[in-house]
């Protein structure tokens, strides 16, 4: 990711940068309503249950398949207390090797989980599971996988940058009021790059060359530092 070329030099990116890709998840989206056991619902007021409902479903996913167990991480928004959010639970989940799903699809899928999709996230391999109640996005990745580091800084991120969660709970709100919900994560895609420029630029153990969005001037990111 580091190391492109330009005059006078080099550009550094953060390691966890990842270029701007507005229809990335256009094919997802559909899928990932129709195959879920339960409906995501509207975006809503936060609510300090989520955080119950996470502790709630870390049990069960350490309670099936304990030995498989790395790390469980809760996030997206309902982490992030003050911001609004689908009443959904984001939790990512580290395995051995997510590629030998007979060491831990089998028994998840036999407490309720369902698989819905197989794919690869920053070339990382990634499945993806829900769960009917309490509503579940789980996310299953390798030691190392990079989206679930973004996930983790992301969501620190917002916690700590109340301007950002602002921002990123009007974009949630628009995506919603601009389609009904078909496109929420791409229409989402804007805001969430632009915070994750400021996250990259305030890291202070990684140097990060602005690389606003097409179209966009560095100053419009790097003049909104919090």
């Amino acid at each position: 990711m580091d190391g492109s070329s330009r005059e006078g030099g080099t550009m550094t990116t953060h390691p966890l940068w990842l270029s701007f890709a507005a229809e990335a998840n256009a094919r997802r989206q559909g899928q990932r309503i129709a195959d879920r056991q339960t409906p995501p619902g509207p975006v809503r007021e936060h609510d300090a249950r989520w955080r119950d409902d996470f502790i709630e479903v870390g049990r069960l996913i350490a309670d099936t398949i304990g030995d498989q167990v790395i790390e469980i991480r809760h996030v997206g928004s309902t982490a992030v207390p003050g911001l609004a959010a689908k009443p959904v639970i984001d939790i990512d989940l580290t395995v051995p090797d997510v590629e030998d799903e007979g060491a831990y699809l089998p028994p998840l899928e036999a407490a309720g989980f369902r698989l819905i999709f197989r794919d690869a996230m920053a070339g990382d391999p990634h499945r993806h599971l829900t769960l009917a109640r309490p509503n579940t996005n789980l996310h299953v990745w390798s030691p190392g996988a990079v989206e679930p580091l973004r996930h983790a800084l992301f969501t620190e991120w917002l916690g700590a940058n109340a301007s950002d969660r602002e921002r990123y709970g009007a974009a949630k709100t628009a995506a919603v009021e601009a389609t009904g919900g078909e496109r929420y994560n791409d229409l989402k895609a804007a805001a969430v790059y632009d915070i994750y420029e400021r996250a990259f630029l305030a890291d202070p153990f990684h140097h990060h060359d602005p690389q606003p969005r097409p179209g966009l001037p560095a100053s419009v990111v790097d003049g909104n530092r919090t």
